[in-house]
């Protein structure tokens, strides 16, 4: 990394399995997570400025990777100034996100995850569509472009509204909505098929077999049926809603307003779990997304870990270490952590950070 954020310049040889970034908050443990998440997914999860990421008075920054996969070895890199980010694989520019994506799987748990149960549907929405961006490029593309086609008709809603165009104009847009829409649903649908049992398993691991997460999509369209009447049932809500649509002024239907159902032991664990069964929650899906990835790609994801064993008890740190030492190489921030005796000296390294300085231990 080169002027990014509070840190100035440093190289790090970071074990492939686990590494321990221990210093007090402010000094910069964040800013290593947030730039690897960031040559992962093509965007922070912390701004939406990229100049926000540029070290105070300096005109540009780099974050860069050396990655080791089974078939190859990879240099990707980020150049930001303020007016732009540059992307680089083995040195060749490339211009698009979606080139990037999927050359660095990430998952990330922080405390800010018990949005995921705690928050509403757009927070388990963009789980699952970061997810499945980084292990289908299809996916990606189709969920951009559903973006797209979605923001065009809402304007067209109200301009019809506003008695500004004429409501004709909405079949065109409809079925643009339906074809596209309908294989984002479809697609979220295999991938919550695939995470029901993954979750349920990493849940009773967590809590010595006490709970079982059931997991189930919850789609905005009247009657989901079987996936290939998804089209038909979608198209069918839209025509009979067009009115309620045009009075709004925006589309009440499609996967933009879907969302994902939760439930501990047969309780709804967004609206009556306890804090630490939501915490657990949020555990087991990052878990499940682990091995989620394993399976689409053959290899693990690297997982970052910021500022969360603070959150978990022993228990929780204990089985989420037993599940990544030697399989996953993982990242973890901490202000202090004491390293369990099970874990072997050769098997982790420990990195201080102070005033934006990483130094290995």
């Amino acid at each position: 990394m080169k002027n990014y954020r509070n840190i100035k310049e440093t190289m790090l040889d970071l074990s492939p399995n686990l590494n321990i970034i221990l210093g007090y908050n402010g000094q910069g443990k964040t800013n290593l997570l947030e730039s690897i998440y960031l040559l992962g997914t093509g965007s922070s999860h912390r701004s939406n400025v990229d100049s926000d990421l540029i070290n105070w008075h300096r005109e540009k920054a780099l974050v860069q990777v050396l990655l080791k996969k089974k078939d190859q070895d990879l240099r990707l890199s980020l150049i930001f100034t303020a007016s732009q980010k540059r992307i680089e694989i083995n040195n060749t520019p490339y211009k698009k996100i979606s080139d990037l994506i999927g050359n660095l799987n990430i998952v990330l748990f922080s405390p800010e995850d018990l949005n995921l149960i705690k928050g509403g549907p757009s927070y388990r929405r963009k789980f699952l569509d970061i997810e499945v961006s980084q292990v289908s490029p299809y996916y990606y593309h189709l969920l951009n472009e559903y973006k797209h086609i979605l923001k065009q008709r809402n304007n067209l809603l109200k301009n019809i509204r506003d008695k500004k165009d004429n409501k004709e104009l909405l079949e065109v847009w409809d079925e643009k909505l339906v074809e596209t829409g309908s294989k984002v649903i479809n697609k979220r649908i295999d991938v919550v098929e695939k995470l029901k049992l993954l979750a349920r398993l990493g849940q009773r691991k967590i809590t010595n077999g006490s709970e079982n997460l059931k997991i189930d999509y919850d789609c905005s369209l009247s009657n989901t049926g079987k996936k290939e009447e998804t089209d038909i049932i979608f198209k069918q809500d839209l025509v009979n809603n067009r009115k309620e649509e045009i009075y709004k002024g925006y589309t009440i239907f499609g996967p933009h307003r879907d969302d994902l159902i939760l439930k501990v032991n047969d309780i709804d664990i967004r609206k009556f779990g306890s804090q630490g069964q939501q915490r657990t929650t949020a555990l087991a899906l990052k878990l499940a997304e682990l091995e989620f990835m394993k399976s689409e790609t053959g290899e693990y994801p690297v997982l970052l870990l910021d500022d969360v064993f603070s959150e978990l008890d022993e228990l929780r740190r204990n089985t989420l270490l037993s599940v990544v030492t030697d399989r996953i190489q993982t990242i973890i921030t901490a202000t202090d952590l004491s390293i369990p005796s099970v874990l072997k000296r050769d098997h982790y390294k420990v990195f201080n950070v102070r005033e934006g300085n990483i130094k290995e231990e």
